[in-house]
């Protein structure tokens, strides 16, 4: 095992994660009086509200992406491509295990900040793991989009039974919430607007079946946008069954808890979040979904030397939902709270400021819930494509989101599977 440490007198902040809260923090945190390492198994900051969107080509993997090492000349971080797998309190080192050869280093902290994010939860189903799909990375986006494409060709193949051939064009999306629909979404746009006419013989036998285990979809909206939601699919021909729990799924689909079967070319798993090994091993207080309970100010321990920001923490006695703009106030706070501790300034309280929830429901319409609009829409479709825009973290990733977009427009999506 090998040990790396950080020169100079500046404290050690060693974080853990490139998403949303890790990120912000970056970009806030004054690299001229820390120290900083970043730990992540990904070398790159994704925007995951429109990864959805990379699933079917609407837009590339590259656009809504951002290279962490893009920060080092401001900021003067150390990064390493690894797993954080042990933190020892008592010494404050933290063990790291490399992406690539599976070696363990050590990296000292005088400041640890845990924003490793969550993974998506399975609720101990069989075969999920090992037959369904998530959608949380870019890898899963990329074998979604080759799995439709791989459906598509194995089905106008001469010698696939007709009893085959109907489940390879049978799509299962699980889960209600706005990743769920916003995929239920874009798979629509990409069948009606590309490969209908790629392949117009198969095109009869299409469904999209989108299964809640609740009573509603989009709990976190407005009902009235719920109810608008489920009208447009219904238009478009995408079936939903909310009270429906999955009890299995297999090779060629999902069972039911009600013993009903949909067989399927593809799974989308998209329930709801659980914690990450690492974050289950810690010895802190955790909420009952696992998630690391902090104090007002993020920190787990006494000494406030060990902080928990984004979708694996929530703060004692103010539960906040696990989202993208949340994940960003928290590591936009620490930072700030952390340059006040190095210039010896007092410590303000966190306040959340809620902007509201967006979603993209299909054929050009979207959904707004803010504090000052609740809306739906073709409209309120543009004003989500500006809104994304504008919170894209840098130049190019809005320059090439709006060329894919243009690209889109006038050429359609590639179906190209490689």
């Amino acid at each position: 095992m090998k040990s790396t440490t950080s020169s100079g007198p500046r404290p050690k902040v060693v974080i853990l994660g490139t998403g949303f809260a890790a990120f912000s923090l970056l970009h806030h945190l004054d690299g001229r009086r820390y120290d900083v390492s970043v730990v992540s198994p990904r070398n790159h900051f994704l925007f995951s509200p429109l990864l959805p969107s990379t699933t079917v080509g609407t837009l590339e993997f590259r656009s809504i992406i951002e290279p962490i090492r893009g920060l080092q000349e401001r900021t003067g971080l150390k990064f390493y491509q690894a797993h954080g797998s042990h933190i020892d309190l008592a010494t404050k080192l933290v063990t790291c295990e490399g992406v690539f050869d599976r070696e363990t280093f050590l990296l000292s902290y005088n400041v640890l900040v845990i924003a490793v994010g969550a993974i998506s939860k399975t609720f101990n189903i069989p075969g999920v793991l090992e037959h369904a799909l998530f959608l949380k990375e870019l890898s899963d986006a990329r074998a979604i989009r080759q799995r439709i494409i791989e459906c598509f060709e194995r089905a106008s193949t001469p010698l696939v039974s007709e009893e085959e051939r109907r489940r390879l064009l049978q799509f299962v999306v699980v889960g209600g919430g706005p990743t769920g629909i916003e995929f239920a979404a874009e798979l629509h746009d990409f069948l009606e607007e590309d490969l209908r006419d790629a392949f117009p013989a198969l095109f009869p036998e299409v469904r999209i079946t989108l299964l809640e285990a609740s009573k509603g979809i989009l709990n976190m909206f407005d009902q009235k946008l719920g109810e608008y939601t489920l009208g447009r699919f219904k238009r478009n021909r995408i079936e939903v069954r909310t009270g429906s729990l999955v009890k299995e799924v297999t090779a060629r689909g999902v069972t039911l808890a009600d013993g009903t079967t949909f067989a399927a070319g593809l799974v989308v798993w998209s329930t709801g979040i659980g914690a990450s090994p690492l974050v289950q091993g810690l010895p802190f207080a955790k909420d009952r979904a696992q998630r690391l309970v902090t104090d007002e100010f993020f920190a787990v321990d006494p000494d406030h030397t060990v902080f928990a920001i984004g979708d694996c923490a929530t703060r004692s006695g103010d539960e906040l939902p696990a989202t993208a703009q949340v994940a960003q106030q928290e590591g936009e706070y620490l930072a700030r709270l952390l340059n006040a501790r190095a210039r010896g300034r007092p410590e303000r309280r966190f306040k959340y400021r809620h902007m509201g929830m967006l979603a993209y429901i299909g054929d050009r319409r979207a959904l707004a819930d803010t504090q000052y609009v609740k809306g739906y829409g073709f409209a309120t479709w543009l004003f989500w494509r500006s809104a994304y825009v504008t919170k894209l973290v840098s130049f190019k990733n809005k320059v090439l989101v709006l060329f894919d977009w243009f690209k889109t427009a006038l050429f359609g999506r590639d179906i190209s599977r490689f």
